[in-house]
């Protein structure tokens, strides 16, 4: 008993993060809401209650204007609404432009274009501590889900032509682009978007060809509670060939989007997010378009890296011509041509001796888009869910990298998924899934995919691909959408915390 009291502040603390463990969880990229589930210590979950997305391009005019198209993995009942974001900082999220209350379905919504912003509002402002220009961006939407709509939710955003073009992002703290630099495009447009109630405070760290960007600090960024802001980093980077931005905060959390274009009139590529720096990366939906594909590597740290690549396609992994041996400086954005992955579909794995990210780009995308790109990505855990499939011709590349694989494909449209079909995945291997909507909708009705790894399953990378005939319009790396979560064991005894478990001593 004299040890329990002696150590009475250190149990209280450990109680205190117990229950911490026990209700709370975070996710890699897409921070949900729960609620306390059932099961024994062991086996634990909480189900997913709410969650938020937000989408840069929904509400805006001229080429990126479009909509989105929201699905969920689950029945049930529940809503989403969708709502603007504000040119100013906002105690609460803007007006509400739509409310889809349909879990297990998928929709597709038109977004209405935002308000024309005011002359003072327009010129923008420099924030206090960065050389980049920092203003208010006409429109975005912030996606806030609950009940059944918010269970394995995915919201896309969509063009004029209700073709997806990217996948609006849940709120973090930490996010990681590469791809071409200046040299490349004419514009390359940062989207930080906040959808808490307090604001944000945001830090660009910049990674070029030639090194990092030593004097042009980008910090001290202002992101407005429910709002939205955007940056031109073109004249930052001019003449770049490669570009690595890692986007952080000191204060808050942020969605953030990449947009890089040839010219301010047209679409252009938004830049899937990729995975934060690890020393094994795997970067899915290759499709199997002709052309040369470019990868791009970011080595963050000081250390150099020694990297090898690995293709994963459907007749085996092997290191292509050019992807072993590969020697980067640390701090350094390199570019590095692979043609003899041309007109092969698969995965690519990258592995390295330090912590690296990357992304790869195809020959195609819209109009004014240096290619179609993915980006590295984690496998998919419980389900993925693809919700914008309409307007153009879409295929599933799934890839089984370590262990063999199985898993459900199923569409979904006006009722929930299908049962699907089960796909095999020999290990090392890929395969191509040709996307079709489900029988008996109707012409070109929005509909989703799901796709669930089996029990017993070895790791899935999956990206979706839509296809304008032979060339590639964009790739989807295909995320998890979570219906619940597990939780860590708890005990419930505060004897387990001292030495052998004894209570007297």
């Amino acid at each position: 008993m004299r040890r329990i009291l002696a150590n009475r502040y250190v149990l209280a603390l450990l109680l205190i993060l117990a229950v911490g463990a026990e209700f709370g969880v975070a996710s890699e990229s897409h921070p949900v809401a729960l609620a306390a589930g059932t099961g024994t210590a062991a086996s634990a979950r909480a189900v997913v209650t709410s969650v938020v997305r937000a989408c840069p391009a929904p509400g805006s005019t001229g080429p990126t204007a479009g909509g989105i198209a929201v699905a969920t993995a689950s029945a049930g009942t529940g809503q989403a609404q969708v709502s603007r974001l504000s040119p100013v900082s906002a105690a609460a999220p803007g007006p509400a432009v739509n409310t889809i209350a349909t879990p297990g379905r998928a929709v597709q919504a038109a977004i209405p274009a935002a308000p024309v912003l005011g002359r003072s509002l327009s010129a923008g402002t420099a924030a206090t501590a960065s050389q980049v220009a920092t203003g208010p961006a006409r429109g975005g939407v912030m996606v806030q889900a609950t009940g059944g709509m918010a269970r394995g939710l995915e919201v896309e955003q969509t063009g004029p032509d209700g073709v997806a073009t990217a996948r609006c992002g849940g709120p973090g703290t930490d996010f990681w682009f590469v791809g071409p630099g200046q040299h490349s495009v004419a514009d390359i447009q940062l989207y930080l978007m906040d959808t808490d109630n307090q604001p944000a405070t945001a830090e660009v760290d910049v990674d070029t060809d030639s090194g990092p960007l030593l004097g042009s600090t980008d910090t001290g960024i202002a992101v407005p509670a429910h709002g939205l802001v955007v940056q031109s980093l073109a004249n930052l980077v001019r003449n770049s060939r490669v570009l690595a931005l890692h986007i952080s905060t000191s204060v808050g959390r942020v969605v953030a989007a990449v947009r890089e274009t040839a010219s301010a009139a047209k679409p252009g590529a938004w830049l899937p997010a990729a995975q934060p720096p690890a020393t094994s990366l795997v970067l899915p939906g290759v499709p199997g378009s002709a052309g040369t594909r470019q990868l791009y590597v970011a080595v963050p740290g000081a250390g150099n890296a020694q990297i090898k690549l690995t293709a994963v396609t459907a007749k085996g992994s092997y290191q292509p011509t050019g992807g072993n041996g590969i020697d980067l400086p640390g701090g350094s954005a390199v570019e590095v041509a692979l043609p003899s992955l041309g007109g092969i579909a698969g995965a690519v794995r990258v592995t390295s001796n330090v912590p690296v990210t990357a992304a790869m780009s195809v020959p195609g995308g819209g109009a004014g888009a240096p290619g179609a790109f993915t980006a590295a990505s984690a496998p998919v855990q419980e389900q993925g869910v693809l919700s914008g499939n309409t307007g153009a011709s879409a295929s599933l590349v799934l890839s089984a990298p370590l262990g063999a694989a199985r898993v459900r494909v199923a569409a979904q449209a006006g009722a929930p998924a299908t049962a699907g079909n089960i796909v095999h995945i020999a290990a090392g291997h890929s395969v191509v899934v040709k996307v079709s909507a489900p029988t008996g909708s109707a012409g070109n009705a929005a509909f989703a995919v799901v796709v669930t790894p089996l029990p017993g399953s070895g790791p899935v990378y999956a990206g979706r691909v839509l296809s304008a005939g032979t060339a590639a319009l964009s790739i989807l790396p295909v995320a998890s959408s979570l219906t619940w979560v597990p939780l860590p064991a708890v005990h419930n005894s505060l004897l387990t915390v001292l030495p052998g478990g004894q209570s007297s001593g």
